[in-house]
């Protein structure tokens, strides 16, 4: 017999009998076969107390010589994530030993054998204490990163998520139908990722961003109900809630209304924070037009949880003498305030900061206005304005003495976008943002197109299969790039976590909207003609949404990166420090695939 054969042989001998977080009082006096990382070791002179760690928690193991000398002695060579098995009797720990921190902290296990499965090296960090490693030294030693308890969970909690989503739609009549991952490039996103096809040259297959098109041919062919937990490819710039390879929740569905269908994600959303976080959510979600949300948020994505909404004075200053706001409104801009929070807390160095902020937004600056007692402000804009002027402000803002107001000016989304920004700032520097609440809004009716400086045409604000607000069809005719969408996005906490539309189910309209993009019709055959095709041969009403799973999944376990919850991200560079991908390939693969570089 071999020694591979013979260590497995003692392995069966080994039978692991229970889990590191399962043993409690009810157990005391069981024979019982634990293995694990060893998590920590305290050397107490006659005794070696190690709590023993595995997925499902710890429990204390002691090493007494007067249990077994044999197993006292070998243990002296055991160090930290050495993974061991150990054999012996549960106990009581005694009440003035108990670790209430702990499932298993009423008992412990006297070790009567002992058996080293592995040694480990010293760690690059501590598994317990990481704060000393940065994050590209975390991903690429992600296997010793994934064995600590924050990281454990977040990965569980996935899985939970997963099982949850799968459960719920399934009560509800959806199938998860996968869909391919080589498939066809097409325009209207972001970056495909090409793969090249050995057999046949000079040709390219895309990882899928979405599966846009599938989601919709699976509706033509009669699949009403669709869903998928799909993982999609974005060869983009990345930041904190981005990746290129990502997870979608993917959902179709035929003969809905968005009404049923906002009615059925808020079902979703709800039993998800019941079930995770014992949240109680309400329903229905408020709903805001795209329009309203800018005017007031200056995002697309706003953050409910707090105020300081941003007020149009357009009508406050109609009749000003102030030339820079009669310049603004003669432009048909925009004058735009805010109201902080806590204004005794701004310095005028604060403020300063502020106005360089601003600055920064693309704005010529910001005017700090205070209100006193008596009606009167405190502000350089105040020799410029009248008694009537400030009384307006006053009403509008709301203010009583002491309020703090910024006042900017200029093109109407400029100020929108900035005092947007600096809404977000102030909520982060006051610390005014509620942790522990969750506030969902649906976000409605965006444009159904958007002019873009980079490529010099109107594209898709969502893509190019996004059906027109009913009642703006006429205006594809003579004004297309006023009308709205079927869109939607659903927000929580100022993160977008999904987004959707109500689709184009007839051939006229569609190629109608690839014409206002400029796509023509031989271009469009080419890249669409499978779909134009398909929506010829008996297309249902239809939509849908996608949820990016990672971010919600961030968002339940409140960490600050979707790399937290993902087993093995990339980094922001899109590479992975655990494999080194991307790596080189050689001469001979390049050679098959039919491929020369040109560096």
């Amino acid at each position: 017999m071999n020694q591979t054969e013979q260590e497995q042989n003692e392995l069966k001998i080994w039978k692991r009998t229970h889990s590191c977080g399962e043993l409690t009082k009810e157990n005391i006096q069981d024979k019982v076969t634990l293995m694990g990382w060893v998590n920590s070791r305290r050397d107490h002179g006659g005794l070696i107390f190690i709590d023993l760690r595995d997925r499902e928690g710890k429990t204390q193991i002691v090493f007494d010589p007067k249990v077994s000398q044999e197993a006292h002695l070998a243990a002296h060579k055991i160090r930290n994530e050495f993974v061991i098995a150990i054999q012996g009797e549960v106990r009581s720990r005694g009440k003035d030993a108990i670790n209430p921190n702990l499932n298993t902290g009423e008992i412990e296990v006297p070790v009567n054998q002992l058996k080293i499965l592995s040694q480990s090296k010293i760690l690059p960090f501590s598994i317990s204490e990481y704060s000393e490693a940065g994050e590209e030294t975390r991903l690429k030693y992600r296997y010793l990163d994934l064995r600590r308890t924050e990281m454990k969970n977040n990965i569980i909690l996935r899985h939970k998520v997963s099982f949850l989503i799968r459960s719920f739609l399934t009560k509800r009549g959806f199938l998860e139908i996968e869909t391919p991952f080589l498939t066809k490039s097409t325009p209207e996103g972001a970056r495909d990722y090409i793969v090249p096809s050995r057999v046949s040259p000079g040709k390219f297959y895309a990882l899928p961003q979405s599966p846009q098109l599938f989601k919709q041919l699976l509706m033509i062919s009669g699949f009403d109900k669709y869903f998928q937990i799909v993982r999609c490819f974005r060869d983009e710039d990345l930041r904190a809630d981005r990746a290129p390879e990502f997870t979608q929740l993917d959902m179709e569905m035929s003969f809905i209304d968005r009404d049923e269908l906002f009615s059925l994600i808020e079902d979703l959303m709800i039993m998800l924070f019941k079930e995770i976080l014992s949240v109680k959510i309400k329903k229905p979600f408020p709903r805001y037009d795209y329009d309203d949300v800018m005017s007031h948020y200056g995002v697309d994505k706003p953050d409910l949880r707090y105020g300081m909404k941003i007020h149009n004075l357009n009508d406050v200053f109609a009749k000003t003498q102030f030339k820079a706001f009669q310049e603004v409104l003669a432009h048909n801009g925009k004058i735009g305030a805010l109201k902080t929070e806590q204004p005794d807390k701004f310095s005028r160095k604060n403020i300063d900061d502020l106005d360089i902020f601003i600055k920064s937004q693309g704005l010529d600056g910001l005017i700090p206005v205070r209100f006193k007692e008596g009606g009167q402000i405190q502000s350089s804009l105040g020799k410029y304005i009248t008694p009537e002027e400030i009384s307006l402000l006053k009403k509008e803002m709301q203010a009583i003495p002491g309020d703090l107001i910024f006042i900017t000016a200029s093109n109407t989304e400029k100020v929108n976008s900035a005092l947007g920004q600096l809404r977000i700032k102030l909520a982060n520097t006051l610390k005014i943002i509620p942790e522990k609440q969750y506030e969902f809004l649906w976000v409605t009716n965006f444009p159904l197109f958007e002019y873009s400086e980079t490529e010099k045409r109107y594209t898709s604000v969502h893509h190019p299969f996004t059906s027109p607000v009913d009642e703006d069809i006429p205006m594809l005719d003579n004004n297309p790039y006023l009308a709205r969408s079927k869109a939607y996005d659903l927000v929580l906490n100022g993160n977008e976590i999904g987004g959707g539309s109500i689709r184009i189910h007839r051939t006229e309209l569609q190629q109608k909207i690839f014409n206002l993009l400029g796509i023509k019709a031989e271009e469009a055959k080419l890249k669409f003609g499978f779909l134009l095709e398909a929506l010829q041969y008996g297309a249902p009403p239809h939509g849908g949404i996608a949820f990016g799973l990672d971010r919600i999944v961030m968002l339940l376990a409140g960490a600050a990166s979707i790399r937290d919850v993902i087993a093995f991200p990339k980094t922001q560079k899109a590479t992975c420090p655990l494999t080194g991908a991307p790596s080189e390939v050689s001469p001979e693969q390049l050679k098959e695939l039919h491929l020369k570089l040109n560096l």
